[in-house]
C-alpha cells in the first residue's frame, strides 16, 4: 500500500510542477514566488521520490518517515515564505523568530537535498561558503571583513533574492524544468531514435560520430541562446542519450554537451546579450567583435571535436554501419518542436516561452503519427523522467545560491576583482591570470552578462595600461565570463548536464573543464600578442592564415594530451610534451611555431 501512495505521490506531483511551471511561463509570478514553489516541487519529488526516480525501488521503513519529514518541512518553509511575502517584504531588516527559524531549516534541507543528489563537493563548497561568512574578522589580509552573525547569514539567504532564491535556482524554476520536460516528452515519443538516425546520416561513418554531431549541434543552438545552461537543457535532452548510446560515458557525454554549450556564446555570428553590451561598451562595431571571435571559436570547437575523436579511439569505438532511414523518415516530424523553439528564440523571446512552445508543440506533434502517439502511461513516464533530471539540477542551484549570497554579502567577489589588479604587481600575466580568476569567481552562479559587466568596469582599465588592446582586454574577460559555466565548484551547466545524464556532477563538471580548456588558454594568447593580434583576425593575411592553421595544430596537440591518446595510447612525459607544443603553437611567433611543431611531428612519429 505504501508503495502504491508514494509512486501516486510522486506521479501527481511531477503533474501539478509541470501544470505550474507552464502556467508559470506565459504568467510569471514574482521572484519570491515563483522560486519557493518550484523548490517545494522538487522537494517533494527528490526527498520523496528519490528512490523511486533514480532506482525504480523503495528505500526502507525508516528512510520513508525521514524522507516524509525533510520534504514536509523544506514544504512548509516555502510555503511560509509565499504566504507571508508582502508581509516580510513590509518589515525587511527586522526578521522575528519564525523567520529565522523557517530560513535556517531551508538552508540546511537545501544543502541535504543537494548532497543526496550531487554528492559532497557542493555541500562541502557551501559549509565552507557559511563559515567564511561567520569567520571574517578572523582571517587574513583581502579575506577579512566585518563577519556576519546568523540572524544577518539567515536574513541574506533566505529573505531575499541574493541567496537561495538567487538567479541560479531562478533559472532552475524559469525555464531549466521545462526544457527537460521537453525533451523528456519527445524521447518518450521516439526522437532520440530519430536524432541517432539523423546523426548516423550525417558523421556515423567516423569514430565518435554521433558525438561530433552533438557538439556541433548544441554550438549552434548554444550561440543563439545566448545561454549555456539553456541550451544544455535544450538540446541536452536529446544529445546526452545520443552520445550514451554511441558508447560514451554518462560523464563524459555530459561533459562534451556542457563544453559545447558553453562555447556557443563564444561563436558568431550571435555570441549572446554580453557580446552586444561589449560592443556598446568599447564603441566596437559589433560586426567587428564578431569577427574577432570566430578564430577563437574555431581552435575552441576543434579541440573539442579532435578531443571526443581521440576518446573514441581510445575507447575502441567504431564507425556505425548501420542505417536507420526508417527511423528518420517514420519520426521526422518530431524536428517540428525544435524549429519552433529556434524560431521563438530568433525573435527575441525569453528562453521560458520558447520552452511553453516547445512542450505545447511537442505534445501537439507526437498526435501526427501512430507510432509517437503518447497514451496516458506514455505521459505519465515523461513527466517522471523530466522530474528526475529536474530535481538534480535545482538541488544544485539551490546550493549554489548559498555560495554565491555568501559572496554578495561579504563583498568577497568585487573586492578581489578590484584587488586583483595591484596584487599582479604591474606583471601582465600575473595581471591577465588574476583578472580570469576574478572573472570565474563572478561567474559562478552570474549570468555571463553580468559578470562581464562588473570585472570590465573593474579590471580592463588595468589590463588596457598594462598594453592589452581594448578588444583583447574586453574579450578577455567575456571570454572567461562565460568559461565559468563548466568550471567547478558552481558550473551551472555542466549540473545541468549531469542531471540529464544522470552521472556524478563533480566528475562531469572536472570532464567538461578538460574537454574546454582550449578557452582558458586562447584568451591569453591573443592578448599577449604585441598590438594587434592575428588571432583576432587583426593583422595581414599571411599572419591570419598562420595563426590559424598553427592554433588548430596547438588545440589539437591540447586534446591529445587532455585524453592521452593520438594514434595510440601516450604515456606521461608525452602528454607533458603534447601539452608543452600545444602552447608553444598557439603563441605569437615563427619561432615558437617551428619549435612547437617539431615537438609534435616527433611524439606522431614515435611508434
Amino acid at each position: 500500500m505504501l508503495k502504491i501512495e508514494r509512486k501516486t505521490i510522486v506521479a501527481v506531483t511531477a503533474g501539478l510542477a509541470a501544470a505550474f511551471h507552464m502556467f508559470a511561463a506565459y504568467s510569471p509570478f514574482t521572484a519570491l514566488i515563483q522560486r519557493p514553489i518550484h523548490l517545494a516541487f522538487m522537494s517533494i519529488l527528490g526527498f520523496i521520490g528519490a528512490d523511486l526516480l533514480t532506482k525504480g525501488s523503495e528505500p526502507s521503513r525508516s528512510s520513508k518517515y525521514l524522507s516524509t519529514l525533510l520534504a514536509s518541512l523544506t514544504v512548509l518553509s516555502c510555503i511560509y515564505l509565499v504566504s507571508q511575502n508582502q508581509v516580510l517584504v513590509s518589515r525587511s531588516g527586522s526578521p522575528t523568530t519564525v523567520d529565522l527559524v523557517a530560513g535556517g531549516i531551508t538552508i540546511l534541507l537545501v544543502l541535504e537535498l543537494a548532497r543526496r543528489f550531487t554528492g559532497y563537493g557542493l555541500v562541502t563548497v557551501s559549509v565552507f561558503a557559511l563559515a567564511f561568512a561567520f569567520s571574517g574578522p578572523y582571517l587574513p589580509g583581502v579575506l577579512a571583513h566585518r563577519g556576519y552573525g546568523i540572524k544577518r547569514l539567515i536574513e541574506h539567504l533566505y529573505l531575499s533574492t541574493e541567496g537561495i532564491w538567487g538567479i541560479p535556482l531562478g533559472v532552475s524554476a524559469q525555464f531549466v524544468y521545462l526544457f527537460i520536460l521537453f525533451g523528456a516528452v519527445l524521447d518518450v515519443a521516439g526522437g532520440g531514435a530519430l536524432l541517432i538516425g539523423l546523426a548516423d546520416r550525417v558523421a556515423g561513418k567516423t569514430r565518435g560520430g554521433p558525438a561530433k554531431t552533438a557538439a556541433v549541434a548544441s554550438a549552434f543552438m548554444g550561440s543563439l541562446s545566448g545561454s549555456a545552461v539553456a541550451n544544455v537543457v535544450t538540446t541536452g535532452t536529446f544529445t546526452i542519450p545520443l552520445m550514451r548510446r554511441a558508447g560514451f560515458k554518462p560523464y563524459f557525454a555530459g561533459a562534451i554537451e556542457a563544453a559545447a554549450s558553453t562555447g556557443g556564446q563564444l561563436m558568431p555570428p550571435i555570441m549572446g546579450a554580453g557580446a552586444f553590451i561589449l560592443a556598446t561598451w568599447t564603441s566596437i562595431p559589433y560586426g567587428e567583435v564578431a569577427l574577432a571571435a570566430a578564430i577563437p571559436a574555431i581552435l575552441y570547437y576543434v579541440a573539442l571535436l579532435m578531443a571526443i575523436h581521440f576518446q573514441a579511439c581510445k575507447m575502441g569505438l567504431e564507425p556505425s554501419t548501420e542505417t536507420r532511414d526508417e527511423e528518420v523518415w517514420s519520426r521526422i516530424h518530431l524536428l517540428l518542436p525544435l524549429a519552433i523553439i529556434v524560431t521563438v528564440l530568433i525573435q527575441g523571446y525569453s528562453p521560458m516561452r520558447a520552452a511553453f512552445w516547445g512542450v505545447t508543440s511537442a505534445l501537439v506533434v507526437t498526435w501526427v503519427r501512430k507510432d509517437t502517439r503518447l497514451k496516458w502511461k506514455d505521459i505519465n513516464r515523461a513527466l517522471q523522467s523530466g522530474a528526475k533530471g529536474a530535481v538534480q539540477v535545482a538541488a544544485a542551484c539551490a546550493a549554489a545560491g548559498v555560495v554565491v549570497g555568501v559572496a554578495s554579502l561579504t563583498g568577497i567577489g568585487l573586492r578581489m576583482s578590484e584587488l586583483i589588479i595591484t596584487l599582479s604587481g604591474g606583471n601582465l600575466f600575473g595581471a591577465l591570470f588574476l583578472t580570469g580568476l576574478g572573472s570565474i569567481i563572478l561567474g559562478m552562479g552570474l549570468p555571463t552578462t553580468a559578470a562581464y559587466v562588473v570585472l570590465a568596469a573593474l579590471g580592463a582599465p588595468a589590463l588596457t595600461e598594462l598594453g592589452v588592446p581594448l578588444l583583447a582586454a574586453h574579450l578577455f574577460i567575456f571570454y572567461f565570463g562565460c568559461i565559468s559555466n563548466v568550471t567547478p565548484p558552481v558550473s551551472l551547466a555542466a549540473y545541468a548536464a549531469a542531471g540529464i545524464a544522470d552521472s556524478p556532477a563533480m566528475k562531469t563538471a572536472f570532464t567538461a573543464v578538460i574537454l574546454a580548456s582550449v578557452g582558458f588558454i586562447v584568451p591569453f594568447m591573443f592578448a599577449f600578442s604585441e598590438g594587434s593580434s592575428p588571432l583576432l583576425m587583426q593583422g595581414s593575411p599571411l599572419e591570419i592564415t598562420q595563426a590559424l592553421i598553427t592554433g588548430i595544430a596547438g588545440v589539437t596537440a591540447l586534446a591529445a594530451a587532455g585524453i592521452g591518446f593520438t594514434r595510440r595510447p601516450v604515456v606521461a612525459w608525452e602528454r607533458i610534451l603534447l601539452a608543452l607544443a600545444a602552447g608553444t603553437l598557439m603563441l605569437p611567433g615563427w619561432e615558437t611555431d617551428i619549435a612547437g611543431a617539431t615537438i609534435l611531428g616527433l611524439i606522431l612519429l614515435r611508434k
